[in-house]
């Protein structure tokens, strides 16, 4: 049965009112307010109240009431300025947080704002002594970290969320889920103004007032409004309509976590319970056949924040040996151990099968050496950073300056494209980038050069092969506006044995006539042969 825990944070956003950076960081300037406190919104009707402190909440005012009652109400009222941005920043900084109970967490922004967080916790409430237990213990840190929250779980999003904030019970069973929402209001359901307005005015207060009307009937009732929306709101509370929740981040299937009494302080304790997470991380991996390619350690700080440090490798492994050296090599001190970490988590965000494979008599050289390549450039890839360490990959171009593309050495390889790298014809290892100008003297109309002059030195050609004609990308103009010409490519040897690839640009004969804006076809040089 799908379990989802709905996390209320009574007093968001207040305390984290200019906390733009992150989560909660107590002490909370706001929190110890000495009187009523409201932030406010500018909307297009008027500014409106956007968020109030528990004080300004106990006078009567609520979220939505304009500024103008609001201070009719209290003339005292201590209104500033709401920051919606750094808001929704801090609530998804605490969402990923809040990892260390779930790795699928959501915001919750049901209500048309953001005030708490959705977790779900299928099959995963007995690691943490139970669902009572879970939700005591989610309550206890968030007051740690500065936060009032009142928390619940139940079978749907929306049951959950309706006990969070209107329930007596903390828990809901999917036997007793109809009974349980029954005396909720219908506010519970998480309806707009408009439509709690219309159902009050039809004498609907509570949700079981809902139950014995059929649903075709109170689609029509609430057309004026948003019928079908009350209607899939009362489904999904129900578990009659599925309702997705789209995770702040995704969730890592494989992961090691482990929880700690006494929080780490430093970068020595966070290096000395790596080995475990990684040995936890190994084994589940190992049982599925999976390597990771890309591994995340996160750690969990008392006061509501996270740090992470990330390692990425060109080969999936599960060798916890190349995993700890490799973060040594980004190095742990990355990770911000603040006031206390009390939870440290090694995710494997990119899994790979990792399949024994047998190696060819003759070859065990060759994969020796490919092994220890694929280890260098994780290695350098990790102490100077992935852009730092590139390869080349083939292109879909046949013209030689865009046949390759540099990119990381750890990142994917490329689909097999149509190219030059494809081809059976030789090429250079070292190409001029851009092509040099030449003077060359050849036999028209397509001759190779008998004599060129590179670089202020005369060379007489001994042998030539060619051409090899690659015609113009028309549909890829030059950056220079030149226009782009069919290039006859040779490869010649000059008399000192130096071997070259030349080609000339532009054809005698139907590309060229000779007029007063065309230009004649020219040589280039391209690059040397070894």
């Amino acid at each position: 049965m799908r379990r989802i825990v709905s996390v209320w944070l009574i007093d968001w956003p207040v305390t984290v009112m200019a906390r733009s950076a992150g989560p909660l960081a107590p002490p909370d300037p706001f929190a110890e307010a000495a009187g009523p406190l409201a932030l406010i919104l500018k909307t297009a009707p008027g500014a409106v109240i956007h968020a109030l402190n528990p004080a300004a909440r106990a006078a009567g005012l609520s979220r939505g009431q304009t500024q103008a009652d609001a201070l009719a109400m209290i003339p005292h009222l201590d209104c500033r300025p709401a920051d919606p941005e750094a808001d929704a920043k801090a609530l998804q900084a605490l969402a990923v947080w809040a990892e260390r109970w779930s790795p699928s967490v959501s915001v919750d922004g049901s209500d048309g704002g953001l005030e708490g967080l959705f977790l779900d916790v299928t099959g995963a409430a007995h690691l943490f002594g139970g669902e009572a237990s879970l939700i005591a213990q989610i309550e206890q840190r968030l007051a740690d970290a500065g936060a009032r929250s009142r928390a619940s779980i139940a079978p749907t999003p929306g049951a959950a969320w309706a006990l969070a904030r209107w329930g007596t019970a903390r828990r809901i069973a999917g036997d007793d889920l109809r009974d349980l929402l029954a005396p909720l209001p219908v506010e519970a359901l998480r309806i707009d103004q408009a439509t709690l307005r219309q159902a009050r005015r039809f004498g609907l207060k509570i949700i079981g007032d809902l139950y014995p009307m059929p649903r075709a009937g109170l689609a029509r009732r609430f057309r004026e409004v948003d019928g079908a929306g009350l209607v899939r709101r009362l489904d999904q509370a129900l578990g009659l309509t599925a309702e997705a929740l789209i995770p702040v981040r995704a969730p890592a299937k494989y992961r090691g976590w482990e929880a700690y009494a006494d929080p780490l302080t430093d970068t020595a304790g966070i290096e000395a319970r790596a080995p475990g997470l990684a040995e936890s991380l190994s084994r589940a991996l190992e049982r599925d056949g999976q390597g990771a390619r890309v591994l995340t350690l996160t750690a969990f700080r008392v006061d509501g924040r996270t740090s992470d440090i990330s390692v990425r490798m060109g080969r999936a492994s599960r060798e916890v040996k190349v995993w700890l050296r490799l973060f040594r090599e980004t190095g742990f001190e990355r990770i911000d151990p603040g006031f206390g970490i009390d939870a440290l988590m090694l995710s494997a965000d990119v899994a790979e099968p990792l399949a024994a494979h047998q190696v060819e008599i003759g070859q065990e050289a060759a994969a020796r050496q490919a092994e220890g390549l694929a280890a260098l450039i994780d290695r350098l890839s990790a102490r100077l950073g992935e852009d730092a360490v590139r390869v080349a990959s083939p292109a879909g171009s046949w013209l030689p300056e865009r046949a390759e593309r540099w990119r990381s050495a750890l990142a994917k390889a490329p689909a097999p494209v149509e190219g030059p790298a494809t081809h059976d014809r030789a090429r250079p290892l070292m190409l001029l980038d851009p092509p040099e100008p030449v003077e060359a003297i050849a036999e028209l109309p397509d001759g190779a050069p008998a004599r060129f002059t590179w670089r202020r030195v005369c060379r007489r050609v001994t042998r030539a092969d060619g051409p090899e004609r690659l015609s113009p990308e028309w549909w890829r103009p030059r950056g220079d506006g030149r226009q782009v010409r069919t290039r006859d490519y040779y490869r010649i040897e000059d008399d000192q044995g130096l071997r070259y690839w030349l080609f000339r640009e532009g054809l005698y004969g139907p590309e060229y006539t000779g007029g007063a804006d065309e230009r004649p076809p020219s040589w280039w040089m391209h690059g040397m042969f070894p």
